[in-house]
């Protein structure tokens, strides 16, 4: 054999050894290829679910937040609104036009007489001494006391006042009619 022979024959084997290299290479690329192609599809299907479990829960939490929101704006709303009605009321009682004033003092008058002790001092609210006054109670009148209208009874010693002031009675009035207050305001049942 010819050194060109030999030559050839060497370079033909080395083609075909190259070729086989080439074809196992592109063969082992092809497999490492699809073997990332399916992972890389996991993963996006894992990532795509969690984002849309994510995305939901996110949603939920948000509309659910904003619901709260809703709910604690609507009760300001209505502790506003009952506010200004109790203040309203408190004007309205405490105003010296208000109808009817004159009896309810000599209705609490006559009460105060039947409960009171002998030689306690009526202390009126200033807008009421007038009327009291005029009404010639049995009792001394001393100072003059805060209210929205009405009078205190006291001892001599002060030990012992009773509270004959729309105050008091107003507020009661007002925790024991709050449901149907609340109820022609707001509407609820």
């Amino acid at each position: 054999m010819t050194l060109e022979a030999l030559a050839s024959e060497i370079a033909i084997a080395a083609k075909k050894e190259a070729k086989g290299i080439t074809d196992a290479a592109k063969t082992e690329a092809k497999g490492i290829l699809n073997e990332a192609k399916a992972e890389a599809n996991a993963h996006s299907e894992d990532i795509n679910s969690r984002a849309v479990r994510e995305s939901s829960q996110i949603k939920t939490e948000t509309v659910a937040s904003a619901r709260q929101a809703n709910q604690k704006a609507q009760l300001i709303a209505r502790r506003e609104e009952l506010d200004a009605t109790w203040d309203a009321i408190r004007e309205q009682v405490g105003s010296s036009g208000m109808k009817g004033r004159a009896g309810l003092i000599k209705v609490l008058l006559a009460q105060a007489k039947g409960e009171a002790e002998k030689g306690m001092i009526i202390r009126p609210v200033g807008i009421d001494r007038p009327v009291l006054e005029k009404a010639n109670p049995s009792f001394d009148f001393g100072n003059d006391v805060e209210g929205l209208g009405g009078f205190v009874l006291e001892t001599g010693d002060g030990s012992v006042v009773l509270d004959y002031r729309f105050d008091g009675r107003l507020e009661d009035s007002w925790k024991s009619c709050l449901s149907s207050v609340t109820s022609i305001l707001f509407g609820d049942a």
